[in-house]
């Protein structure tokens, strides 16, 4: 009894073995999310940052701006953003940009900071597409994603923010209606580090 017994039990710790694996693969994800954004409102789905370009992962770069630490840079041309750390270093991000013709350049600062905004679209969207709502409640599928930074100019609101996006393909292209794209992971990150005052150079 115990020979014929013997692959059965074989068999069982394989499988065993095997679904042990399998569980702790397919719950890293959920483990991260559920800890590092448990107190989140809305869920945080987390990007497979495989499936994109390895220029768009955030990462650590020597700070050739010029600029010193506590400062937003923005370019435009190939899609970063550099959060300036220390005068030697910087964080760099993935971000979208506008359009043709629907970019915005200049030196702004961030006057007001969101989490989990409504979106009301603007006067001209609603003239390119009628169809749009005058407003868009908070949540995964809101354009502006888990936060927003909105960026004014000599007080003045631009109209322009830097925010999440329900979007995370376009990250690495030119898309938005101007305003700057980030992943909802990068974009919690950054408005945690960035107070209100932060000078934003958009380039």
């Amino acid at each position: 009894m115990k020979e014929k017994n013997m692959p059965r039990a074989a068999l069982a710790l394989i499988c065993v073995a095997v679904l042990v694996g399998c569980t702790t693969n397919a719950t890293d994800g959920a483990f991260v999310a559920a800890n590092a954004y448990a107190s989140e409102p809305f869920p945080v789905r987390l990007i497979n940052r495989s499936k994109f370009d390895k220029r768009f992962v955030p990462t650590d770069v020597a700070n050739t701006t010029g600029e010193p630490a506590g400062t937003i840079v923005i370019d435009t041309a190939n899609n970063f953003l550099y959060w300036i750390e220390t005068p030697q270093t910087a964080r760099r991000y993935g971000i979208a940009v506008g359009a043709a013709g629907q970019d915005w350049h200049g030196v702004a600062a961030i006057e007001r900071k969101a989490k989990w905004p409504a979106w009301y679209p603007t006067d001209d969207m609603h003239a390119r597409s009628p169809g749009l709502p005058g407003r868009i409640e908070p949540g995964p599928q809101n354009p502006l994603g888990a936060r927003a930074l909105y960026l004014y100019a000599n007080g003045k609101d631009t109209l322009y923010r830097i925010h999440g996006t329900s979007e995370p393909w376009t990250i690495g292209t030119k898309a938005s209606s101007g305003c700057i794209r980030m992943l909802n992971e990068d974009v919690i990150d950054l408005f945690d580090k960035a107070p209100v005052g932060t000078k934003v150079i958009v380039m």
